[in-house]
């Protein structure tokens, strides 16, 4: 293999844009969160497909039908904030943790993202089997595809990624400084050229790791084709 899966660079720019702008007006990953972010991406890849979206098979797909719980590390440790008496400490501390919430959102969608893409594209759910519990078995291989791979090379990736976003520091600068009053968050218009601008480049770190999707796919394949009862997708 020596090209990035076509499909890949559509989903990293989901992945940096789920990373990088969280759906609360907190700067806290919490479960809410991470629920719409993945819903709202399992929307946008089945709509992309001529799919419908019926809310049943978007939330299954999307893993909002089992007991998820990313991100919040910026929300545990400022409930420590007292064991932190420097500010210049605390403020590096806290800005490690948020990036550590952007990393584990990001890597989650871009993973997840990634591979439903693979199944739609290989015919793995089409308008029929959405209505059925095919979106069931089709997350259960997602899952346990990214339970066989050591993601770390990934979200190195990712955490150099957000370190160096501008976007997420002005973001963590105004949540650090006023937790109560964040005021206006970063123009959209703003927000939407990092996004473009951290998506290439991490397009072009994850050339170095293309075998790791390719990988990523033929676990995915072995796991759908393992289920008891084999998809069906009318083909």
């Amino acid at each position: 293999m020596t090209d990035l899966p076509p499909l890949l660079g559509r989903v990293a720019f989901l992945a940096v844009a789920s990373g990088l702008t969280p759906l609360i007006p907190v700067p806290l990953l919490d479960d809410y969160a991470l629920r719409q972010t993945r819903e709202g991406m399992v929307r946008q890849i089945l709509r992309e497909h001529g799919l419908p979206t019926p809310d049943p098979a978007v939330q299954v797909l999307a893993g909002s039908h089992v007991s998820t719980s990313l991100g919040g590390a910026v929300k545990g440790f400022l409930k420590g904030v007292l064991l932190f008496p420097v500010q210049k400490l605390f403020r590096k501390v806290f800005f490690v943790l948020w990036v550590k919430d952007c990393v584990d959102m990001a890597s989650l969608s871009l993973h997840h993202g990634f591979l439903l893409t693979h199944a739609v594209e290989r015919g793995d759910l089409d308008a029929a089997s959405l209505n059925g519990d095919t979106p069931r078995k089709v997350h259960d291989a997602i899952v346990a595809a990214c339970a066989e791979v050591d993601s770390r090379p990934i979200n190195q990736i990712l955490r150099r990624l957000f370190a160096s976003s501008r976007l997420l520091m002005a973001e963590a600068a105004r949540a650090f400084f006023s937790p109560k009053n964040p005021g206006p968050r970063t123009p959209e218009a703003e927000g939407s050229a990092e996004v473009k601008s951290l998506t290439d480049r991490l397009l072009a770190e994850l050339w170095e790791e293309r075998g790791y999707f390719a990988a990523l796919q033929a676990h995915y394949d072995k796991h759908l084709k393992a289920r008891p009862a084999q998809v069906s997708s009318g083909r």
